[in-house]
């Protein structure tokens, strides 16, 4: 029997970037637990009534569960082996917060009608069982870049197969085609930003701003954001993360900012790029972008394979016996799924 491929098992992770989007954080309230596991099942069927309307517009929503509600909702499954609340980090300088969040609900599409309509049908599907505690409402700037005018995302992983290898798990016996995802909603400094020259922001960034070309190593500083952003494993291999970035911001209240959002299929890749930008590597040569751009929430999900939110019990012990069995007789011993290297970093 031919094993399913991690991108024929997972959500909408592995989506081309989106013109708009939501990112929507809820809590979930005591007692609510087993409903709101109920209710998840619904969700694909939600986004294809929404979604039916305008299918050319690509709308899509990827679901993710946090560690505390996996021990509270999911007692009856094996809990992902990097699933953990989100680690504060406290730097000399700038800080990391940790916040609440249960479930997290990235709703994307190439226009913002499509993404508002599916997260007001989710929040009446949901009422009385979640709190909403964040909601970001971004959009696509230009040509890919930031509100600090630098193009966003340019080293994300090539599709098809690096993007895959970089965010799809492939190796677990319970969980292929699931994904860890770290998000973040970053507000900037406009003001001193901007008083910066671009030759400045360029080193502070580690990327010319008009071009968007890697600045040379003799030139680029090693606290730029490009430079803290690479990570190697112990091979020398970069590792890599799917961002999906996008702007967002509220110009009578002053407020600019970026939602920072990275899929792994290994979370230590994104929490050790963290630690560089605000522990600093070495410690204390921490990320510059960090003076301008402060991090105001933080959390951490597990985005499971599409099928567990429809049959969650399919993927409790019964199903981990089953299939380590399968494995175990598989003519395949190395685990390996075929879908090439880690070779380059997702940094900006």
């Amino acid at each position: 029997m031919t094993e399913a491929r991690p991108q024929e098992l997972a959500q909408s992770v592995l989506e081309v970037p989106a013109k708009a989007a939501i990112f929507l954080t809820v809590t979930v309230r005591d007692g609510a637990e087993q409903d709101l596991r109920e209710a998840l099942a619904d969700v694909p069927g939600l986004k294809r009534s929404v979604g039916f309307r305008i299918p050319e517009a690509g709308l899509s929503c990827v679901v993710g569960i946090g560690s505390r509600l996996w021990d509270r909702a999911f007692t009856d499954l094996p809990k992902p082996a990097g699933l953990h609340p989100f680690v504060p980090l406290t730097g000399p300088v700038h800080s990391a917060v940790a916040t609440p969040g249960d479930v997290f609900f990235h709703i994307r599409a190439i226009q913002p009608d499509l993404c508002f309509e599916l997260a007001r049908q989710l929040m009446l599907h949901f009422d009385a069982l979640v709190d909403v505690v964040d909601e970001v409402h971004a959009f696509r700037y230009f040509d890919e870049r930031d509100l600090l005018g630098f193009v966003d995302g340019t080293e994300s992983p090539e599709p098809p197969v690096d993007d895959v290898a970089a965010a799809l798990v492939a190796d677990d016996p319970v969980f292929n085609g699931s994904s860890y995802l770290i998000v973040q909603k970053y507000l900037h400094d406009l003001t001193a930003w901007e008083s910066l020259s671009v030759e400045q922001q360029e080193r502070v960034i580690g990327r010319t701003k008009l071009s968007d070309i890697e600045l040379p190593d003799d030139i680029k500083p090693s606290n730029s954001h490009v430079a803290l952003n690479v990570i190697t494993d112990a091979d020398g291999n970069e590792r890599q993360i799917v961002r999906d970035n996008l702007p967002f911001g509220r110009v009578g209240e002053a407020e600019f900012g970026t939602y920072f959002i990275s899929y792994a299929a290994d979370v230590a890749v994104t929490e050790q790029m963290l630690t560089n930008m605000f522990i600093g590597n070495p410690v204390g040569n921490y990320d510059r972008i960090l003076d301008f751009s402060t991090a105001v929430t933080g959390c951490l999900f597990f985005v499971p394979p599409a099928g567990l939110l429809d049959d969650p019990e399919s993927y409790g012990t019964p199903a981990v016996t089953e299939q380590t069995t399968e494995a175990t007789h598989s003519s395949k011993t190395d685990g390996s799924l075929g879908i090439g290297s880690l070779k380059r970093s997702g940094s900006k």
